[in-house]
């Protein structure tokens, strides 16, 4: 990922250090909208459809956060990539692990897909403190949407005293509904 040039005001090297951390928020965004899709085809039983029907608008967003991460790599001169192979090998969490299941089962696993995803994001967020006020924005801006998607989430599990399942993985999280 050699940046040849970067935007002005930037140096080469604070430059790689924002692009390698945009590259690995990109590999999680591409992971999330691929996860929320097969939630999507493979959720089952009672309020199927409206959650069926909540994760579509979450999968174009995510997809929007994908092409904007990807461009704000390339604007600082790297090379973003996208590649399905690259996502695999490069990633640091393990492959989504429920297929078909009922609503509160992928609805208490995807709130530890986006646990993650957003617990990585205002990491990067913190590190472009003096790094990159512009890339910093996005992100920020990103956390946003993924912290109200996740609140959709957690209103569909959230029991009558606000309490929500408490797991690490997605297996302990949906064996918990």
């Amino acid at each position: 990922m050699g940046n040849s040039y970067t935007v002005p005001g930037m140096s080469a090297d604070d430059a790689k250090k924002v692009t390698a951390t945009l590259q690995e928020r990109l590999f999680a965004l591409l992971d999330l909208q691929l996860t929320l899709k097969h939630i999507h085809w493979n959720v089952v039983g009672p309020n199927f459809i409206s959650v069926h029907e909540m994760l579509d608008p979450q999968v174009n967003a995510v997809r929007d956060m994908s092409d904007e991460a990807a461009e704000r790599i390339a604007t600082l001169g790297a090379v973003p990539v996208g590649t399905p192979g690259s996502l695999v090998a490069e990633r640091t969490w393990d492959d989504y692990s429920i297929g078909k299941a009922n609503t509160q089962e992928h609805l208490a696993a995807l709130d530890v897909v986006f646990t993650g995803v957003i617990s990585d994001h205002r990491k990067a967020v913190e590190a472009f403190d003096e790094l990159d006020l512009v890339s910093q924005d996005m992100l920020i801006a990103q956390c946003d949407k993924l912290e109200l998607y996740q609140w959709f989430v957690r209103a569909h599990l959230e029991d009558g005293s606000g309490g929500i399942p408490d797991a690490r993985t997605e297996k302990g999280a949906a064996a918990q509904q």
